[in-house]
Parts: structure tokens; sequence; C-alpha cells
């Protein structure tokens, strides 16, 4: 029984992205795909490389660089006990979270600030006898 093999076309489709973006995942290192045809200019796709490419992008939606991205993947084509796996992908979601929560509190302070501006601003408007729109 042969395996599924896509298209560079195929997991572009898919995935709603272009094909320069793929080929951009495949020099950071996150897919690997076979060269087939003439000179090896066909690229051709496994299972693995199209859960690899799921995973790259369920990380970048979640924030992390594709380094980390590749780190946390790459552990998942070692042995098969999940420990270390898993180890790794906390310790990066925690370190995330962590520059999360720092730029939310960067951002609640700025918030802060410029409402203190508002609040200034309005009072000195008022004793000028005009209205803040």
């Amino acid at each position: 029984m042969a395996s599924t093999t896509y298209s560079i076309s195929d997991l572009a489709k898919e995935f709603d992205l272009t094909t320069r973006a793929i080929r951009f995942y495949e020099d950071m290192g996150l897919l690997q795909p076979q060269r087939e045809g003439p000179g090896g200019r066909s690229r051709v796709y496994t299972a693995r490389d199209r859960t690899r490419l799921k995973l790259t992008l369920r990380a970048k939606r979640l924030g992390l660089s594709l380094t980390e991205a590749r780190e946390i993947i790459d552990t998942y084509d070692s042995p098969r006990d999940t420990g270390p796996q898993l180890t790794k992908f906390l310790a990066v979601l925690a370190q995330h979270r962590k520059q999360l929560e720092e730029q939310m509190a960067d951002l609640q302070a700025n918030l802060e600030e410029v409402k203190v501006h508002e609040k200034e601003a309005r009072t000195l408007l008022a004793k000028t006898g005009k209205k803040a729109k």
C-alpha cells in the first residue's frame, strides 16, 4: 500500500498558504520534501511533512517563533517517549506566556496613562468653556 504524498500546491491549497511560504518553511528546516522529476525540481511531501506543517501553523497561531516551533516539532522525531517532548513544549509555552503577560502589563500601564491624559485634557478643555468631542 503506497503512502499518501502531497504536492506543494496540494498543501498550499489545504492550508491556505502560498507556495512561497511553504518553501520558506522548508528553508527553515521545518519540512523536508523528497525531490523527484528532472533535476529534482518537483517537491513531494509525505504525511509527516503535512503533520509538521500543521504543527508549525499551530505554533505560529500561538505566537511562537519558527525556531521554537522547529525545536518542539523536532522532538517528535525522537523516540516515542513523550516525556521529553512534553517537557520541552511546556518550557516553551511557559516562556511565551511570561512574555505575553509582560506585554499585557505594559499595555495596561499604557492604557492607564492614556486615561489620565484624557482626563487632564478634558479638565483643561472644560476650563476654556469648550466641550470635548
